[in-house]
């Protein structure tokens, strides 16, 4: 009750007036009855408002935004695409997929089948790679899938991220070497390497976008270069087999050998 008369006289006096909810009680006393006294004091001093002052009991407030003179007055509608834009989208994947090769249509090229060589020399199901991932090659070369696939895996994951935007971002592989029925290092009477498989290529460098190069003889030890030829040689541990470059000896200071040959000890890098 004292709530309710305490209320009207605030309203009647035209003042703004908070009050704490009839419910709420005073702390009990250690060792004495609850009490139920509640608190009727007013939380804010009431505001003296002048007779003549609108009143603002139940009024919206309304908010003015200043819109730009450079705003868009209307957002365009996306132009829908003609016939003939997505009749050129459709041929271009149609001709990407009929282009693939190892059932995958990042790897772009064609199928040549069994390859024959001398004694142990041959590969079994080689292609002929035009790209991978959109990259180029300088000159095609023919590997098996598995080590078709491995390539794929280490320019996505190697070769793109260290380059970067460098030059636009890298277009080409130098091939330094692919199949070829050889030994090792081409030592007489040494092991038949896996190039002699299918199984290897050899990298000499990069052409970028904007025609410029790098290659593993003049900018492995480079200021400008030579940490990113490290670290996709780094990232090339693991897709591949074996992964050599101009650490691991005199016949490697020219290029990258990477090779899908498998080890019981994981890969070989050196």
């Amino acid at each position: 009750m004292r709530l309710a008369l305490a209320v009207i006289a605030c309203l009647t006096a035209g003042s703004v007036c908070a009050f704490a909810p009839e419910t709420s009680l005073r702390p009990v006393t250690r060792g004495g009855e609850e009490t139920t006294e509640p608190l009727l004091r007013p939380l804010v001093r009431p505001a003296t408002v002048s007779p003549e002052a609108p009143s603002t009991v139940g009024a919206i407030e309304t908010v003015t935004t200043e819109v730009s003179s450079l705003a868009v007055t209307t957002s365009p509608r996306p132009v829908r695409r003609t016939n003939a834009v997505i009749a050129t989208a459709q041929a271009a994947m149609q001709a990407r997929l009929r282009g693939q090769v190892c059932g995958d249509p990042d790897i772009q090229g064609e199928a040549i089948g069994a390859v024959d060589g001398r004694g142990s020399c041959g590969i079994e199901s080689a292609v002929r790679l035009r790209s991978v991932a959109g990259i180029t090659f300088s000159e095609r070369p023919t590997i098996d899938c598995p080590t078709a696939k491995a390539l794929k895996t280490w320019i996505q994951t190697g070769l793109k991220p260290a380059i970067g935007s460098e030059g636009g971002g890298v277009a080409q592989i130098l091939v330094a070497g692919h199949y070829t029925c050889r030994p090792r290092n081409n030592q007489a009477g040494a092991r038949l390497s896996e190039h002699s498989f299918g199984r290897a290529i050899d990298i000499a460098g990069f052409r970028l976008q904007n025609g410029e190069r790098i290659t593993v003889l003049n900018d492995w030890n480079s200021r400008d270069d030579g940490d990113q030829l490290r670290q996709m040689h780094r990232a090339a541990c693991g897709p591949f087999g074996t992964v050599l470059g101009p650490a691991a000896d005199a016949a490697h200071r020219d290029h990258f050998h990477f090779d899908t040959a498998r080890y019981r000890s994981g890969s070989y890098c050196r």
